[in-house]
């Protein structure tokens, strides 16, 4: 971008934001920068510690994609042990937690069916359950207690922490009578013989995550992070660490910030304008990354969390970003195209709001002067 542009760009955000009412009761930082040029168009406030609402799932997002890649897929397993005599298995079924939101009751049903198979009329045992992908706590940490946040486990089915129950009941439902069942929590020995693998891939989970902003989605992603880490029963400390190191590599400082989880729930994490836009940075300049990253974020006036956003408007369409909200909160990270064809990303976290109605619409007026 040329120089005079850039100085015009600055003039009319400068105006934008002493114009701004908003700002006269609340604070704003700001970070745009120009990818094509490789240059920061604009700042405000940009190295001010923030919380980011769900412009958390960014730093998720990234993170997982950088460590697990694109080709990452979530795994719920079944296996078993034990001998079948005269349709009677005498022995264990093991189901291995994923950690995985998708889960549904269409696959609980072939993990019955795949029992079924087996061509037992009768299982004489236990059912193990394998829920050691991550630690025992239920929640994020610095979560509210009042909202209605999501039951953290690696074993769930339609989101809902009840799989022993679901899988309990669907056996019979198929045929298959239970003798004397217990049902308790250990590893699957190692010569378990699978029987089903339920997979989704890291897409799929992407696309609700950040188009819809689904929290469980988003802590899920959060602790395959951490998993990766390796271990059992692993924590949000483990995936925090990875963030830690990607956020290191950009040559920022990662005690400057915050991570407590995955999602943005928490009013404990703190980033900064300059954070989420050097990681944007950074995917943009990763192609084997972007390429995942880019068709998960909301479009605006189009799809997601900006479907009723920047419409009739130059942004409409252009804008690609993640939208934050939380009491006193709005924010918005993403990527537009400006008028000279440059490749831009930008951060803008409004804090200490009473109204979101105002600060989104701060926020589509600025993306609106981005894509003129």
């Amino acid at each position: 971008m040329r120089l005079a542009a850039q100085d015009s760009l600055a003039l009319r955000l400068d105006s934008l934001l002493t114009a701004e009412p908003l700002l006269e009761t609340s604070q704003v930082g700001l970070m745009v920068y120009d990818l094509t040029a490789d240059t920061t168009l604009y700042t405000h406030n940009h190295r001010q510690t923030m919380r980011p609402a769900s412009t958390m799932k960014l730093v998720t997002a990234i993170t997982a994609l950088a460590h697990l890649g694109g080709g990452y897929e979530l795994k719920t397993r079944l296996s078993y042990s034990g001998t079948i005599v005269d349709s009677v298995l005498t022995g264990n079924l093991y189901v291995v937690g994923g950690m995985d939101p998708m889960f549904g009751r269409d696959d609980l049903q072939d993990f019955v069916d795949r029992v079924s198979q087996l061509g037992i009329t009768t299982l004489r045992g236990s059912i193990v359950v394998d829920r050691y992908m991550k630690d025992t706590l239920k929640w994020g940490e610095g979560w509210c207690w009042d909202d209605k946040n999501p039951v953290l486990t690696p074993l769930m089915v339609n989101r809902k922490a009840n799989f022993v129950e679901h899988f309990v009941t669907g056996l019979p439902q198929s045929g298959i009578a239970i003798d004397s069942l217990t049902v308790f929590d250990d590893f699957p020995p190692l010569d378990a013989i699978p029987l089903a693998t339920c997979r989704h891939g890291i897409d799929q989970l992407l696309l609700r995550m950040m188009k819809e902003s689904d929290n469980l989605y988003a802590e899920c992603l959060f602790y395959q992070l951490a998993a990766s880490y390796g271990g059992r029963s692993v924590g949000a400390i483990h995936a925090r660490s990875m963030e830690k190191q990607l956020v290191n590599s950009l040559g920022l400082d990662s005690n400057r910030y915050r991570f407590a989880d995955g999602s943005g729930l928490s009013l404990y994490n703190y980033v900064s304008p300059e954070l989420l836009t050097m990681l944007l940075r950074y995917a943009w300049q990763k192609p084997e990354l972007y390429a995942h990253l880019l068709p998960s974020l909301p479009i605006a006036g189009q799809d997601g969390t900006l479907k009723k956003r920047m419409k009739k408007s130059p942004a409409e369409g252009n804008v690609r970003a993640k939208t934050g909200t939380l009491t006193g909160i709005i924010s918005l990270a993403g990527y537009c195209t400006a008028a000279n064809g440059h490749e831009l990303c930008f951060t803008i976290i409004n804090q200490g709001v009473l109204s979101g109605k105002e600060a989104r619409a701060f926020q589509d007026r600025l993306c609106t002067l981005l894509c003129q």
